[in-house]
């Protein structure tokens, strides 16, 4: 007996109708980005293994999936570092290309690449799929979309003033509410001199960004397993319990870092960015959350994530600003800010939540019932000008038994059938019913038109 076939863990299948909802969400975010001036551009699935390596930190380059190189890539290879397990060296060695690990890195690479063709500031937006070697579980996939929107080009806060607006849009007509936490990276660098521990604030925000789901006392337990000094640890604590409101936890954390140059900027910045959004008028809540490092090295300023307040489930958009990331592909000093929708876990979120318009998994507004070849030539006609109106339409193939055409049109969520049979066609009429109610009447062409629309 054949074995039956499967897909990779981590990896998903999509029916006809979780298309047409994944659609809804796609379509949702795409229209929002182009309401706010983004420009769509598109990158390869895979890029050089040089482009993605060390743009993500220690675990993020242990997550990237490996493309083996083309024909004998054994060839040349010191067999002494397969007999010695270095998988790591070997991995160098054969693999020279890697399936992207998000959207940001490959579009550094691409600004670099094109920058000569392009007008800074720069807005792109980009929907594609991403791929990573974790382990699966609920709300994380080896393989799900992303669906990103980045600025570059300019320095200017009023860029992430514009993201969060964006953000609060998205969500607002996805019906979905959030909470949007907000940091700066200089406040965490400002946090680790202050506790005496610069050399380690990439292992402090790799550590406390875990917080949420691992809880203090197991951050508190990986810092000191990642050298952090039991003195730091415990100067880390009061930066980490800061309540209240919104302007009193900024307040708090500016006097916490009163003395530090870098910490002040990032509270400077934090202010205008959080104020301004605030003053313009905000859906979503809005606040602080001084352990939020998102755990990747590129981030140099405002830390964005989003968090479903009605579903337990991860983050479902996060970005911020990354100043220096495309400095290592040649071309310094230039900043950009941006955010990363998660399309998987939204999708997830609007399951759960049932918050699918009623119409998202219909294909066609009307199929037309099929009675013999002269009805079904005349049924063609009018759905050629509902389709030129721009109304899906279909014919159902086949002169089948109504109630097997009607149960099709029920099964496929189509709210409306189109009968024209012997006295429709004499009358130059069609007979429009209504599923949902039941009701019938006789239309014009026209007329129908003008219902359906």
């Amino acid at each position: 007996m054949a074995q039956k076939p499967s897909i990779p863990k981590g990896t998903r299948d999509f029916t006809a109708e979780e298309m047409a909802r994944r659609n809804y969400i796609f379509d949702t975010i795409r229209d929002v980005f182009r309401l706010f001036g983004f420009r769509q551009i598109e990158t390869p699935a895979m890029e050089n293994l040089s482009t993605l390596m060390g743009k993500y930190g220690e675990e993020g380059d242990r997550l990237l999936f490996k493309i083996l190189n083309s024909g004998d890539y054994l060839s040349g290879v010191d067999r002494s570092l397969i007999d010695n397990n270095e998988t790591t060296k070997l991995a160098a060695k054969i693999c020279e290309k890697g399936l992207r690990y998000d959207l940001t890195v490959p579009f550094a690479r691409f600004v670099v690449q094109h920058r000569n063709d392009l007008q800074m500031p720069f807005k792109r937006f980009q929907i594609q799929p991403v791929w990573r070697a974790d382990r699966p579980q609920k709300g994380r996939y080896r393989e799900f979309y992303q669906c990103d929107a980045d600025i570059v080009g300019s320095e200017s806060l009023y860029n992430e003033v514009e993201l969060l607006q964006l953000i609060d849009e998205v969500f607002s007509r996805l019906g979905i509410r959030i909470a949007i936490k907000v940091n700066n990276r200089k406040v965490l660098a400002g946090i680790a001199e202050i506790i005496g521990a610069p050399d380690k604030l990439t292992d402090i925000t790799v550590a406390i960004d875990k917080i949420d789901k691992i809880g203090l006392d197991k951050v508190n337990e990986e810092l000191a397993d990642r050298g952090l000094a039991p003195s730091a640890i415990e100067a880390l604590q009061p930066f980490l319990s800061i309540g209240g409101t919104l302007d009193e936890r900024l307040e708090a954390l500016g006097k916490a870092l009163a003395t530090n140059e870098t910490g002040q900027k990032g509270i400077e910045e934090l202010k205008f960015v959080t104020r301004t959004t605030v003053g313009l008028g905000l859906r979503a809540t809005l606040d602080l959350d001084v352990s939020l490092a998102r755990g990747l090295n590129y981030y140099t300023g405002t830390i964005i994530e989003v968090k479903a307040l009605d579903v337990e489930i991860g983050s479902i958009t996060g970005g911020g600003r990354y100043d220096n990331l495309t400095g290592v592909f040649g071309m310094p000093g230039l900043s950009g800010v941006g955010i990363s929708f998660g399309a998987d876990r939204i999708y997830d979120v609007l399951n759960t939540l049932s918050l699918y318009p009623a119409d998202t998994s219909a294909a066609s507004k009307i199929i037309f019932a099929n009675f013999g070849d002269a009805e079904a030539s005349a049924s063609l006609k009018v759905i050629r000008s509902l389709r030129a109106a721009g109304i899906p339409a279909e014919l159902y193939p086949d002169n089948a038994k109504m109630k097997k055409q009607i149960g099709y049109a029920d099964a496929m969520h189509i709210p409306y059938v189109g009968i024209i049979g012997e006295s429709e066609m004499a009358e130059g009429k069609i007979t429009l019913k209504n599923l949902a109610s039941g009701d019938q009447q006789q239309l014009t062409v026209d007329e129908l038109i003008k219902t359906l629309a």
